[in-house]
């Protein structure tokens, strides 16, 4: 169980590392891959739905404190809580297939980010609405296009991770 715990921390902690330290050298229209949104995914696709929602809402929390952070904190935390809770219930209603996995990376990179988009701008901390719809399309192209790179090896560890929770 710890051991279990460890690694989603570690894949975690890398796509964080990655997220804020390497990835924004490749920005574009200053906006980078969100790494740790298709480690929720990944999770949410293989193991049951709780456990993915605390990945999600602990990945989002790291989000929302780990500088350059400049938002409210919570606003991912609430955005990869929601993204995990549809991923799984996709995992529910349909056999993850390639094409599968590519739509609800892209549904939940829609639906994340413009969670963290609409908040930001009902508190005021975002800018114009049609700003926000160019982040958004961008950040869904950034994440269906990593999705080959990452979704599978991730499933798979989280599949050895918890094999009876595992829905192979």
């Amino acid at each position: 169980m710890k051991f279990r715990l460890a690694l989603a921390a570690l894949a975690i902690a890398v796509a964080l590392v990655l997220q804020v330290s390497l990835f924004p050298h490749f920005a574009w229209h200053g906006i980078v891959p969100n790494l740790c949104l298709l480690v929720v995914v990944a999770a949410a696709l293989t193991i049951n739905a709780p456990a993915a929602m605390v990945l999600g809402f602990a990945a989002g929390v790291a989000l929302d404190l780990v500088p350059p952070a400049d938002h409210v904190a919570g606003r991912w935390a609430l955005a990869l809580t929601v993204v995990a809770f549809l991923a799984a219930r996709v995992r529910q209603d349909v056999k993850p297939t390639a094409a599968a996995v590519v739509g609800t990376v892209a549904a939940s990179s829609f639906v994340g980010t413009s969670i963290f988009a609409l908040t930001g701008l009902l508190l005021g901390e975002s800018g114009s609405v049609p700003d926000l719809l160019l982040v958004i399309a961008v950040a869904v192209v950034w994440d269906v296009l990593l999705t080959p790179l990452v979704l599978p090896p991730l499933m798979k560890l989280f599949a050895r991770l918890d094999p009876q929770l595992a829905t192979t």
